[in-house]
């Protein structure tokens, strides 16, 4: 099956290389598609034929993943989810890469419905992180071993101008603690402009992340009713800028809840179509957060959430469509519920994270109505460490993709084959190391260090195996900061 590039709509036109909004995200384009599952969401042929096509790992456009999402044969939907396992194993295998979000200041002019940092909640307290304060935190994240971490940010040019965000970037790794270091600083702020873009690719970002909330625009101006982010087409098109700007590595989601998850689904997916048909490169993530209380915002009051099991069909699907990108979940989500969908394509989580600004030296913010949402997953990093190896997951500390150039379309090709498990899995292994020699309970160690002994004879270039043996020992003895 075809999608034609570009198709009459209703007063618009669906093309996939448009640097329009309503036209590479195109509503009557989305209908039609919703159409389709609808009227196929038993065509047991049709099912087979995509999901043959899924099996050569090389993924489905928007309308075959609908049908995939939308089909109530049991039979099929139990295929559906054993190859997305299937996927995960072969891309990714059972790496998990681990990261922690940082909280640099809650002050916002927009007014967001659903999130509690709008500009209209006089009750929330406000606050904004010194220099000194982020790199007290910073050493916190590390003492507990995060080396990976991702900057939020209230959208307000006063308070947290670019120049900040900039500064910031720069404390964060400029601080070694220890052997603790910060070696990727993802960041998640408001959409800007092309020049802003390049600075933050020149400060050395790893990813650059922005939630979608909805592709509905109707939908999305009714949630986002004043303030910049009121303008769809401008938040919409901001990773068009982004790529622009030099950064390669992007990253999508939407917040499942807000809008019907059918309809997101979709935009998700034609998202992804149109950077990968424009700029050569798909998102480097895809994150699939759902809506969760926080002060002044009641999750009852959106009458669109979803359940765990259409949330674990979500991410099957979202695996077999986009093969190549990382699938995050974060601590939004308890613990059963990541169980339960790690094995179904997740291939980054957060641990032991705060939402609020402060929180990693003064977990008490999170009770002084800081915090962006509440967490369902409290337990520290150890723990979830722990939990990881117990599952037969190798938790991965690894930067070194960013580090060594294998960003955008380089990490794509070796993605899309599956060779960077070539380069991940070693570097899974060491970071692990470093992780269970540094900051690690005994418990953790004794368990983590049995499964790097099995693990290292998965390698399958003795060249590299007997590398990775080697700064194993290097690491036990003190080194640091391998990677191939």
């Amino acid at each position: 099956m075809t999608i034609v590039a570009a198709v009459e709509g209703d007063g618009t036109m669906y093309n996939v290389k448009s640097r329009i909004a309503t036209e590479f995200i195109d509503d009557a384009e989305i209908m039609e598609t919703l159409a389709y599952a609808e009227a196929n969401k038993n065509n047991r042929q049709l099912i087979e034929s995509i999901l043959e096509k899924a099996r050569t790992f090389k993924g489905l456009n928007h309308r075959e993943a609908a049908v995939l999402l939308e089909c109530e044969l049991e039979d099929e939907n139990e295929k559906i989810l054993a190859l997305a396992s299937e996927i995960k194993q072969k891309i990714y295998g059972n790496r998990i890469v681990m990261f922690a979000p940082l909280y640099l200041s809650n002050y916002c002019v927009n007014g967001c419905v659903y999130c509690p940092y709008h500009h209209s909640n006089k009750h929330i307290k406000r606050k904004k992180l010194t220099q000194e304060e982020i790199r007290n935190e910073v050493i916190a994240l590390q003492d507990m071993g995060h080396k990976r971490l991702a900057l939020e940010a209230g959208e307000d040019p006063i308070n947290n101008p670019i120049e900040y965000i900039l500064e910031s970037i720069d404390t964060i790794y400029s601080i070694k603690h220890k052997n603790g270091a910060i070696r990727r600083v993802n960041v998640n702020i408001a959409a800007t402009s092309v020049e802003n873009y390049r600075k933050l690719k020149e400060a050395g970002i790893g990813t650059y992340i922005l939630f979608q909330e909805t592709y509905n625009k109707k939908a999305y101006e009714e949630l986002h009713p004043t303030g910049p982010k009121h303008n769809y087409a401008y938040h919409t098109e901001a990773m068009d800028r982004a790529m622009e700007g030099g950064i390669d590595d992007v990253g999508l989601g939407v917040l499942f809840g807000l809008n019907l998850y059918r309809y997101d689904f979709v935009g998700l997916l034609m998202h992804a179509e149109h950077l990968e048909a424009t700029f050569g490169v798909g998102p480097h993530t895809i994150s699939v957060p759902r809506i969760r209380p926080a002060d002044d915002v009641d999750p009852n009051n959106f009458k669109n959430s979803i359940s765990d099991d259409i949330f674990a069909k979500i991410v099957a699907v979202i695996r077999i469509a986009v093969p190549y990108t990382g699938i995050i979940v974060s601590t939004r989500e308890s613990k059963k519920t990541r169980e339960r969908i790690l094995k179904l394509g997740v291939s980054q989580i957060s641990g032991a994270s705060r939402t609020s600004v402060g929180g990693y030296v003064h977990p008490e913010e999170e009770e002084e109505n800081t915090a962006q949402f509440e967490i369902s997953d409290n337990r520290t990093l150890d723990e979830v460490i722990y939990w990881l190896l117990e599952l037969g997951y190798i938790p991965s500390f690894c930067t070194a993709c960013y580090r060594e150039g294998r960003t955008g379309d380089r990490f794509m090709r070796l993605a899309k084959t599956g060779q960077i498990q070539n380069c991940c899995h070693p570097n899974a292994l060491m970071t692990l190391k470093e992780y269970l020699e540094d900051y690690a309970s005994a418990r953790t160690k004794a368990l983590g260090d049995s499964v790097i002994e099995k693990e290292i004879g998965s390698i399958p270039s003795e060249k590299v195996r007997n590398l990775v043996v080697e700064h194993l020992k290097n690491i036990s003895m003190g080194q640091r900061d391998f990677r191939l």
